[in-house]
């Protein structure tokens, strides 16, 4: 065969491929074309990724634990299909650094999915507040440079419990600071996320706001917030243990808007709480919302995470795999 009968072959081969996709579309066969959004799309039947959080090994407790790449080779001994990585817990941010952590990620196949990060909005100083805008931008260039495509934002507290420990006691409730409201808070907190949104736009990491104490504790305080934000770069983080009472009617609520599920497990007992969670009950919801992303796992038990985390990966796998 000629150059000639080569092109002409070929040409015949796209148009004829081009005029099948064009009768599969009349007749119906390619479907969601016009879709603006996975969740939009028909459901694919495929299992979810399971992936592990380095807190889950560290806990804020386990020194030995604390090394991020540790906890690479861990998740891959493991058997996890990626990791979130706490912010918190990297001791070292050089981009030579960095870039190391992806390549370990790469050559095991696991993807670097989330970075936790830790900010507060709920306060009344305006200095304070920009200082946590600062700190959120950083980190949305840190997951950049990751290649990391989410990260866990918060509202922060009132800071007025004396410690996380009395945070815990009473329930995740605390009283605003003496002389401001609630509804206060919401307009800072909404202020404060509103100017992270260029630069995760910019850099196309998603902002995922969790269910984790101050505004964010309820369902309601969550949807205000993303809703007022009204932005596809803020949506929501499912925290499967963060709703302490009638988990299952709240993690509906905030099911079509999760971009990112955190889920617990206690073996040995809860650091602060226990939950005797329903992993099915859970899986059915997301289902029911198309929902297709990260299962993390934040293990938060007493027994050695070099067993618990295993076990918890199996668990997950069978409830959400």
């Amino acid at each position: 065969m000629n150059r000639r009968q080569f092109l002409k072959s070929t040409s015949t081969g796209v148009v004829l491929a081009s005029t099948a996709v064009a009768g599969a579309a009349d007749a119906g066969q390619v479907k969601q074309a016009g879709a603006t959004s996975p969740r939009d799309r028909e459901p694919t039947q495929r299992r979810l990724r399971i992936v592990v959080s380095t807190y889950s090994f560290w806990q804020f407790r386990h020194r030995h634990l604390r090394d991020i790449e540790k906890c690479i080779d861990l998740a891959a001994d493991m058997g996890f299909d990626g990791v979130e990585f706490l912010h918190r817990q990297m001791e070292n941010t050089s981009n030579a650094y960095l870039q190391g952590l992806k390549r370990r990620a790469l050559l095991y196949g696991l993807d670097l999915c989330g970075l936790s990060t830790h900010q507060t909005f709920l306060t009344p100083d305006a200095q304070e507040r920009q200082r946590n805008v600062d700190h959120t931008i950083g980190c949305i260039e840190l997951a950049y440079k990751l290649g990391i495509p989410t990260i866990r934002v918060n509202t922060g507290t009132w800071g007025t419990s004396k410690d996380f420990n009395e945070l815990m006691k009473n329930r995740g409730i605390e009283p605003p600071l003496k002389g401001h409201t609630d509804e206060e808070g919401f307009g800072w907190v909404i202020d404060g996320l509103s100017r992270c949104l260029k630069a995760a736009e910019r850099s196309g990491v998603l902002l995922a706001l969790e269910n984790h104490w101050g505004l964010g504790r309820t369902p309601e305080g969550l949807l205000r917030i993303v809703d007022a934000v009204n932005s596809p770069w803020l949506q929501i983080l499912m925290d499967t243990g963060n709703f302490l009472e009638d988990p299952y009617d709240k993690l509906e609520k905030i099911a079509a808007k999760t971009v990112y599920v955190q889920a617990k497990t206690y073996y040995g007992g809860g650091l602060w709480y226990t939950l005797d969670l329903d992993n099915e009950r859970i899986a059915a919801i997301l289902r029911k919302h198309h929902y297709r992303g990260y299962i993390s796992l934040e293990f938060e038990g007493k027994e050695d995470p070099l067993t618990a985390v295993p076990r918890s990966l199996s668990a997950l796998r069978k409830a959400f795999g």
